[in-house]
């Protein structure tokens, strides 16, 4: 198992991001996939048209959300935690991403990157 941490900035207040991230509406527009999403603990999502699927747990309305991410019969939840903090006329995003099954490392890292954050950034720019 390995966690992953990592910096964003993307040029649109902490609303406007985390809207993005929890609408299934704005989801579908920046991904160009299906999204379900809703924000509240307790209830599963799924992204990328199903390639993504998990539990929300918490949310701090336009600072934080926490999720656990499905990985097959894994033990420990792999847990998402993104942080918005507004800096200057940007969002600064701290992802943490705990208990990443080793084989999909990789993918994952390449997935925040390229998918998720490349995409959201276009999005707002």
């Amino acid at each position: 198992m390995k966690n992953l941490k990592k910096f964003y900035k993307i040029k649109a207040t902490p609303p406007e991001v985390y809207a993005a991230l929890t609408n299934p509406f704005s989801i579908e527009l920046w991904t160009g996939e299906k999204a379900e999403m809703s924000t509240k603990a307790g209830e599963e999502f799924s992204l990328f048209s199903g390639d993504i699927a998990g539990r929300n747990l918490q949310f701090e309305p336009d600072r934080k959300m926490i999720q656990e991410w499905y990985f097959g019969e894994q033990e420990e939840p792999s847990i998402v935690t993104i942080t918005l903090t507004p800096e200057k006329y940007l969002t600064k995003i701290e992802l943490l991403h705990t208990n990443i099954p080793d084989e999909a490392f990789e993918d994952i890292l390449e997935g925040w990157d390229a998918s998720y954050f490349n995409r959201l950034k276009e999005f707002f720019e």
